[in-house]
């Protein structure tokens, strides 16, 4: 027997989340509904309200509710510092480690010659007015090890090269990592990057 269409709408809806599929869709949709008062009418209105409210920082591209988010709005964070990352939940998750105290740029995605993306279609030029206009003495670049990634790096640090110090993320060994799991690229980036003991 299926499921009324409202249902199947839902469920529908919910396979396109990233990590859920029909599946995983039609077993979270029917603990919504099993759990309606506890936690589908609570979800609902909170989405209704974040769908509402949302919106991308005008300054650097992280998600709040306000035209600047939180991290801009803190003159705390406006050490010099200025962390790039590729999109919003690279920023979160640096945020979660809670050892960055600058603040931040999303580009909204890297370079791609395959995908037509050049940096027109990123927050480049955005970048670049801000390490003009803005008191920054530092560019972290904080981009995935990826061919797209290092590309984009590279092409940031062009353009940045005798405007500000441009530094990137150490690459290598992860902490708990064992060398004889690590594939040959993170090994030989380690070896790269070592450091005096």
């Amino acid at each position: 027997m299926s499921a009324p269409s409202e249902l199947e709408d839902l469920i529908e809806l919910m396979a396109r989340l990233p990590g859920l599929g029909p599946r995983s869709a039609r077993r979270a949709v029917l603990h919504l509904v099993k759990k309606r008062a506890l936690v589908l009418t609570p979800l609902a209105d909170a989405m209704a309200k974040v769908a509402e409210t949302a919106r991308e920082c005008l300054n650097c591209g992280n998600i709040g509710t306000e035209d600047l988010c939180d991290i801009c709005q803190n003159e705390k964070r406006a050490n010099g510092e200025l962390c790039i990352v590729e999109d919003v939940a690279d920023l979160w998750a640096m945020e979660r480690a809670a050892v960055f105290r600058g603040r931040y740029h999303v580009l909204g995605g890297t370079l791609s010659a395959l995908d037509a993306i050049g940096p027109e279609e990123l927050r480049i030029p955005k970048l670049i007015d801000r390490v003009a206009t803005e008191s920054i003495s530092e560019v972290i670049l904080a981009l995935n090890a990826t061919v797209d990634g290092q590309t984009t790096a590279h092409y940031i640090a062009d353009q940045l090269e005798h405007r500000v110090k441009v530094t990137s993320l150490a690459q290598g060994v992860p902490i708990g990592g064992e060398l004889d799991y690590l594939d040959d690229g993170t090994i030989g980036a380690a070896l790269r990057a070592r450091k005096t003991v």
